[in-house]
Formats: structure tokens, sequence, C-alpha cells
């Protein structure tokens, strides 16, 4: 006869196993949402194959070869379910802006570029109720300008960040920084927006020309100091520009990425991937991006369209064209808007040049999305998509696996180092956000054009963030706000 110490640990034991085979029961069945039987596709560990996904609590718990139960299911068969979109280079930071893009398939979209001169600002502007998840850099061009002895910023700055971050940088374009303390201001400026969550520095030294190069190439070494990314939006269209941000790089020791090198390159983009590639194999962290357009958008008033700008950029006014009205410029408008200011769109890149940028396998994809969704440039509701549809379905220029790291994987890496957070944004295993598109490939395509403006791209079926639905069935999801912000740690990292 066996002890009663003996009967009471067996009964313990079995009691134990049943509860674990009873939780595990009822965990399988209190998944929040099930995306079931998509071909999953995750560039990170290689995955391609029909997969079950368990979500609960924003995040995915189960990656399963058998299907599994939830409160709501998405029946994904025949798509690819593939990570978020992550766009590094996102201007248009409203939920109107972010509904094209959500239909694009993203799922981050981060002002990395420009930046914005008060990092908590933006952020608080955007809290608790942004439809993707948003982040920006801290602005080199806006905090220049409020370093300057003879430009105080306005007493309620932070109003509107991203417009207040424009309108002080264009005040600052044509002054240089010339007094020991701007200098010293502007580091404290700047490490002030890395310490409030800015993801590295923005800095488009083309818009203010004055900027001289001692000063970008100081601002370089403080970034390689404070172990913080930099995001340049080069000098001029131009080889030499190019040569100076690398060679500032390999001087400072800096972290950088270059903005849409399809535009800045033009003809010499096969020399300048070389130059960038080069450079990565003697073990410089740079990395670039493009978008898959052949024409280019910006400010008619900006500093681009200064005396020489035909030479510059070997276009004319025919070449230019005025978003609110579709119509291209001659001398006459062109001077006029000119003085009125806004958005033109500049035709001035062959089709050949785009495909050799997006097939680099170095080069990622994102949009420069423009600030306002009623615009025309298609790269700010198509760009994903695009590639998706024109370059890997249509002229299998890439495959598209490699075509989904670009937007996900990569852009997530690129960020890494400065915000840990992006280790769980960009793939699709366990613990991972729930950041996930799921797409047609056989159908998937922009279709927002030149001149008919922006459009919802076709293909893209659904788009969750943080768990939550944004995009449902092709339809915009009334009422979801779930993004959420994408900050900096280099307070926490140093």
């Amino acid at each position: 006869m066996q002890s009663p110490a003996f009967v009471e640990e067996v009964v313990r034991t079995v009691a134990l196993l049943f509860l674990m085979v009873w939780s595990g029961a009822q965990a399988a069945g209190q998944f929040d949402l099930v995306i079931a039987g998509g071909r999953v596709m995750d560039p990170e560990s290689g995955l391609n194959a029909v997969r079950h996904i368990g979500i609960r609590g924003g995040r995915i718990e189960a990656i399963s070869e058998s299907p599994l139960s939830g409160k709501d299911v998405i029946q994904a068969g025949g798509s690819i379910v593939a990570p978020g979109f992550i766009d590094l280079h996102a201007h248009g930071q409203t939920n109107e802006a972010n509904e094209y893009q959500a239909h694009d398939g993203v799922t981050t979209a981060l002002e990395l570029e420009i930046g914005v001169p008060s990092v908590a600002a933006f952020l608080k502007s955007r809290e608790g109720r942004a439809l993707l998840n948003f982040g920006a850099t801290a602005s080199h061009g806006a905090m220049r300008a409020m370093s300057m002895r003879d430009m105080a910023p306005d007493a309620d700055a932070a109003r509107d960040p991203l417009q207040f971050g424009y309108e002080i940088t264009a005040k600052g374009r044509y002054k240089p920084l010339t007094h020991p303390e701007e200098y010293t201001q502007l580091a404290a400026t700047l490490e002030r927006g890395l310490r409030e969550g800015g993801l590295g520095i923005g800095m488009a030294h083309q818009y203010y020309p004055a900027a001289s190069r001692e000063e970008i190439f100081r601002v370089f070494q403080m970034a390689a100091r404070w172990k913080v990314p930099i995001f340049v939006h080069v000098r001029s269209m131009s080889v030499d520009a190019m040569q100076e941000v690398i060679a500032n790089a390999a001087a400072a020791g800096a972290s950088l990425h270059i903005v849409h090198v399809n535009s800045m390159s033009l003809g010499a983009l096969p020399l300048v991937l070389d130059m960038i590639e080069s450079a990565r194999d003697r073990g410089l962290d740079i990395t670039t991006e493009a978008y898959p357009y052949t024409a280019a958008s910006t400010f008619l008033e900006s500093t681009m369209f200064d005396e020489g700008w035909q030479q510059r950029l070997g276009i004319s006014y025919n070449d230019l064209q005025w978003v609110p009205t579709g119509e291209r410029l001659t001398q006459e408008t062109f001077e006029r808007y000119r003085k009125q200011g806004g958005f033109v769109i500049m035709h001035l890149m062959k089709p050949e040049w785009i495909r050799r940028a997006v097939t680099s396998p170095f080069v990622m994809i994102a949009s420069d999305g423009m600030p306002y969704a009623p615009g025309a440039h298609p790269r700010s509701a198509g760009t994903f998509s695009r590639v998706l549809g024109l370059y890997v379905r249509e002229q299998q220029a890439l495959p598209l696996m490699d075509a989904i790291a670009k937007m996900t994987i990569m852009p997530a890496r690129r960020l890494e180092s400065i915000a840990p957070a992006m280790k769980a944004k960009g793939r699709i295993r366990v613990r991972a956000d729930a950041d996930i598109t799921v797409f047609d490939a056989a159908r998937v395509k922009d279709t927002a054009t030149f001149g008919k403006g922006l459009s919802f791209s076709d293909g893209i079926q659904h788009v969750l963030v943080n768990g939550v639905a944004i995009v449902r069935d092709g339809k915009t999801v009334a009422g979801a706000y779930p993004g959420k912000p994408v900050t900096g740690a280099y307070g926490r990292l140093r």
C-alpha cells in the first residue's frame, strides 16, 4: 500500500498535467485574431510556406502548420502574408495621408529625411490618434535656424511641428552659421531632440545651401559621437554631392543613410551605386533608398529652383507639372507659381535608372510621400504596390522575397541601433509586433497617376497595425487608430 504522501504527489502531478493541457487548449482558443492559410513570407527567416498566424495583445503568438482558433479569423488562402511595410521617408504625417499608405501595405511611416524641430511636440501631436506607427528625426535644417543669434523662433513653435519646421528652415536657408556659440547651440538642440525620442538626425541641406561643408561635417561628427544615424538629402543632384557625404561618413565614422538615390543621382546612378557599394564593402555603415517613379516632387519656392536650375537639373519649364491643376509650366506660370508657393512635379528620370535602383540588392524602398494627401505625386499612395506589381510580377526584375525584404527587414535593421523596438518589426516570428500586410500577388498594383492624383492601390487586402486591422477586405476600418510611436533610445543606450 502506498503512503499518503506518495498518493498526494501523484494526484498533484496528474492535476498539474491536466491544468497544463487545459491551459494550452484554452490559450489556443483565445487568440484575438487568426490569419488562416496564407502563404507566409518572412525575409528574416526565409519562411515561405502556408501557415496559420495567431495574434494576441498586438503581437504574433503562434505560427502554425495546423489551423488555429480565435475570436476573429481572416481567411488568407491564396494570398501573401508579409511583414507590414516600413517607410523610412514619409512626409505625410496625417491620418489622411496615412490612409493612402495603409492601402499600399504600409504599417510604419517615418519622417526621417527632414525631421522635426521638436520631437516631443511631434510625438505628442500624434499620440493615441494615429493610423500608422510614426516617428521622426531631429531636424538639422530647422534646428540650425533656431540656433542662429538673429533667428529667435516663434513662441508657439510647437503649434504644428512639421509646418513650423518647414517655415524656420526656409528662413535660415541663405544664412550660414558664423559664430562658435551657434554651433554649440545647434549641438545642444539636436541632442535634445535625440533625448526626446528622435531616430537620428535629418539633414536636407539642398534646401539650405548656406550650410557650409564645414557645418555639414561638424554635424556628421556629432552623429558619430552620439552614435546615431544621419539621414541625408544631399547638397545637389550630382556625384560631387554624393562624394561629400560618403567622405564625411568615412572621416567622422558616422552611420549614413542617403535618401532617394534615384532622383539625387539621375544619369550618374550606376556610378553612385558603385560608390556606395564599394564603401559598404570596406565596412562603412551606409544605406540608401529609392522610389519607383520617374518624377520627383518638391516645393516650387525652394532653393532647388534658384537661378540656373535648368542647367543643374537638365530640364526646362515644360518638364514641371503644377500639382493643383496638373498643368505643365511655362516661364510665365513658373514665375507666378514660384511667388505663390506650392508643390511641383519634376519629370526628370528615365525608367532604366529606376529599375537599376530598385533592383540593387542594398537599396531599400521608400516613398518620399508628400505631406498633403490630396496632392498629385503617385508615390504618396502607390510606391510599394508599384514595386510588387511592376518590378516583381510584370517585369520579373527581382524575386518577391527580395522585394519584401527591401520594404520590411532592411529598413527595420537600419533603425535597430537607435530604436531597439524595431527588432520586433519587419519580420513574422513569434513575439514580433503584429504589423502585417496581406496582399494578392497576382493583382497588387498602384492606381495613382500623375494626371489623376491619388487613389488606393489594388490588391492590398488586409493590413494590421499592432494586431488591429486598419484595412479589411480592401476597405478602411473606421475608427481604428492603433499606431504607436517609434522612438529612439539615445539617452538609454549610452
